[in-house]
């Protein structure tokens, strides 16, 4: 979110506990966004990630998924269960290995 005061191209400081809501940024940020999150993510030994997207028609979510699966650092996603966000988020399992190893 940004105010008159704040400028939407400043760098933004992102808590790194596991669960990221996309609801405060642009979808065109994604890209390089989330798979930014996950790696800081495993470098703080967070393995299992929830990214918040909404439920609303699904345009989110689905951008989300295309891009979880294009990324190698994750071993699976799924939509979360009724106790943590149900079809509005979804569940991240990373891989254990360095970004740099196979």
């Amino acid at each position: 979110m940004t105010s008159p005061e704040t400028d939407p191209d400043e760098p933004v400081a992102i808590a790194i506990d596991g669960t990221l809501d996309l609801h405060h940024f642009s979808p065109k940020d994604f890209p390089s966004l989330i798979p930014d999150y996950l790696e800081q993510c495993r470098l703080h030994g967070i393995y299992e990630v929830r990214l918040i997207h909404g439920k609303g028609r699904g345009v989110l979510r689905r951008t989300v998924h295309h891009l979880l699966g294009r990324l190698p650092q994750v071993r699976s996603f799924h939509l979360a269960d009724e106790t943590r966000g149900s079809w509005g988020a979804t569940l991240v399992l990373l891989d254990r290995s360095p970004a740099n190893e196979p």
